[in-house]
């Protein structure tokens, strides 16, 4: 097909070409078709069309001809970004004194990093300072070379992600060798290097962000359902990884994966079958996505907490902790709750926390799920009384005890006869006096809840 003479990437340069030749091949058609030979308004407006076809073209001759002398010329080191290692647009200094682009050392403060990325030297300020002596000798020696600096900065960065041209072409050809290829090791050379480059920096990620389509052709290989690409264990880590990546990145891109209609069935089957490290970061993966309330309840309704419940009465040690994280994160939202309690969390938690198990996780957890009446009950039944009074007594952490009179102040105003071994507990150990002294404001609180309702039974049963 021959090429229009315009940006061939650039929509709204094509709708324009297509639309100025149409206007052309009408024109011509007219004076073919004229008797008498062409007006002479059909020979001006075929004259306006040409001349806008020509400017059209020679934009893109000036831009292509600027793009590709930066290509060819050599670019001075000092003049390079240290992270993006293209030539600077917006030279500033840092506080360790390096030269950075300031697009791209901003992306770098904004990611939490408080380090010089060239140094590693700690920063005792994140405050930026133009270099404008870098950036006239930059202007200066594009003067001398021929480039135009106002084309190369409208060319070859995303203003708003800080993703080179180079970044794109990267990231458009790794996706489309997991997506289309059918050959196995294509998708798992792909899906292990978006996984690298999404670890190592923000560029990949906001790539994902910018269109639902990244995520799909992600996500690609695992729906090929009865196929062997769907059994391999290492483009499924791979790819379940890179989500988890991508998840990190902020709020916009957690809703985007979130929302996309095969992540949450993929992460489900990664819970159930996956290997450890694929599990641990599809819950992991639940848990950064978890973090935006409106993703929540869409998670929650999809069944997942059982898979996570399960894997938690599993109890491999490189996964409990992302699990309990998850579920955690996902019973902040009060529907969920429920769900969890219907699952079986409260007989699992139950067993690890009795145990000795993670009790720090664990116990966060069962505290927020007493606030649904099955959990009371059911936690009753387990012996649950005996355990969180062996917990406020013997513990050393303020939190957990806190969470542990939380848990029994409630079980003990829904069920009078566990009344009987907290009073039992409070004679000989005097176990929850003490936390009224000495816990956290909210264990005080629950504690004297308790003493008080104590000290009204006690009171009854002399009058009687």
């Amino acid at each position: 097909m021959a090429k229009t003479g315009v940006s061939d990437s650039d929509p709204t340069a094509i709708a324009k070409a297509k639309e100025l030749k149409r206007e052309m091949k009408k024109l011509l058609t007219n004076i073919e078709e004229e008797e008498d030979g062409p007006s002479v308004q059909t020979i001006d407006q075929l004259q306006e069309a040409l001349s806008a076809f020509r400017q059209a073209t020679m934009r893109k001759m000036a831009k292509s001809s600027s793009l590709e002398m930066l290509e060819t010329v050599s670019c001075p080191d000092e003049f390079r970004c240290p992270l993006s290692n293209e030539l600077m647009r917006d030279p500033v200094v840092l506080a360790s004194g390096q030269t950075y682009d300031k697009l791209f050392i901003q992306k770098w403060l904004s990611s939490g990093n408080r380090t010089c990325p060239k140094t590693q030297q700690v920063l005792p300020h994140t405050g930026l300072t133009p270099n404008l002596l870098i950036r006239d000798m930059i202007t200066k020696w594009c003067e001398t070379v021929g480039l135009e600096t106002t084309t190369y900065q409208s060319s070859l960065v995303d203003e708003e992600k800080a993703v080179t041209r180079s970044d794109r072409e990267i990231f458009n050809s790794l996706l489309c060798k997991l997506s289309s290829s059918s050959n196995l090791q294509d998708q798992k050379s792909s899906a292990k290097e978006l996984r690298r480059l999404t670890k190592k920096g923000t560029e990949f990620r906001a790539l994902f962000g910018e269109s639902s389509e990244g995520i799909n052709r992600l996500v690609n290989p695992l729906l090929l359902h009865g196929s062997a690409l769907n059994q391999d264990e290492q483009l499924q880590e791979d790819v379940i990884t890179t989500l988890l990546n991508v998840s990190i990145h902020d709020d916009s891109n957690k809703k985007l994966v979130c929302e996309n209609p095969n992540v949450i069935p993929l992460l489900i089957d990664a819970l159930r079958r996956g290997t450890v490290a694929t599990r641990s970061n599809a819950a992991a993966t639940v848990f950064t996505l978890s973090a935006l309330d409106s993703n929540k309840a869409l998670i929650g309704k999809s069944g997942i907490l059982k898979p996570l419940i399960d894997l938690l009465e599993e109890g491999n040690p490189s996964a409990i902790k992302d699990v309990a994280a998850a579920i955690f994160t996902l019973c902040i939202a009060h529907e969920n709750r429920s769900r969890a309690v219907k699952d079986g969390a409260v007989r699992v938690l139950s067993k690890k926390i009795s145990d000795g198990l993670y009790v720090d996780e664990l116990l966060a957890i069962l505290a927020m799920l007493v606030t649904h009446w099955k959990a009371v009950e059911e936690l009753g039944e387990l012996g649950g009384v005996t355990w969180l009074l062996r917990i406020t007594r013997e513990s050393e952490c303020k939190r957990n005890k806190e969470n542990a009179i939380v848990i029994l102040h409630t079980i003990c105003f829904s069920d009078r006869t566990k009344w009987k071994e907290i009073k039992e507990e409070e004679s000989s150990h005097g176990t929850i006096t003490r936390l009224a002294r000495e816990g956290t404001s909210r264990a005080q609180r629950k504690a004297n809840g308790i003493l008080d309702r104590l000290r009204k039974a006690m009171n009854l049963t002399h009058t009687a």
